[in-house]
């Protein structure tokens, strides 16, 4: 049974340039790396909270399809003002805090490589709140 999402898997053109981003802006916390038989660190695995990681793994991008599938990734966040307060502190660049037509705080920032990526704060109005446990 599905209980939660493990981890989103990036790949990234400059892993060390990307790790400060999620590291050092968004304040998740390194788990682990992977590293090869030479030494070289060429993925990481960081923890957003929970039983919940982003994996992210040195690459070539492939150029974006005009209509790709992906669309961003979403973090849960407790408090919506300190967070994004906290955030711009830190030096990203986090768009003005909305209520969105799910009845949910929502906020919006992107990685290094451009990958949007969606702060979450659910309300006692919010459509998923019959489903929270």
């Amino acid at each position: 049974m599905i209980v939660g999402l493990a981890h989103v898997c990036f790949v990234v053109k400059d892993l060390e340039a990307s790790i400060p981003f999620y590291r050092d802006k968004l304040g998740l916390t390194p788990a682990f790396d992977f590293v090869n038989e030479e030494g070289e660190r060429f993925g990481i695995y960081l923890h957003v909270g929970g039983r919940t990681f982003v994996e992210l793994f040195q690459g070539d991008l492939a150029p974006r399809a005009e209509q790709q599938s992906y669309q961003h990734f979403c973090l849960e966040v407790d408090d919506f003002e300190q967070t994004v307060e906290e955030l711009r502190a830190r030096g990203a660049e986090v768009t003005d805090v909305k209520l969105g037509m799910d009845h949910s705080w929502q906020a919006w920032l992107t990685d290094p490589d451009g990958n949007r990526i969606e702060l979450h704060g659910y309300t006692e109005e919010s459509w998923q709140a019959p489903h929270l446990k």
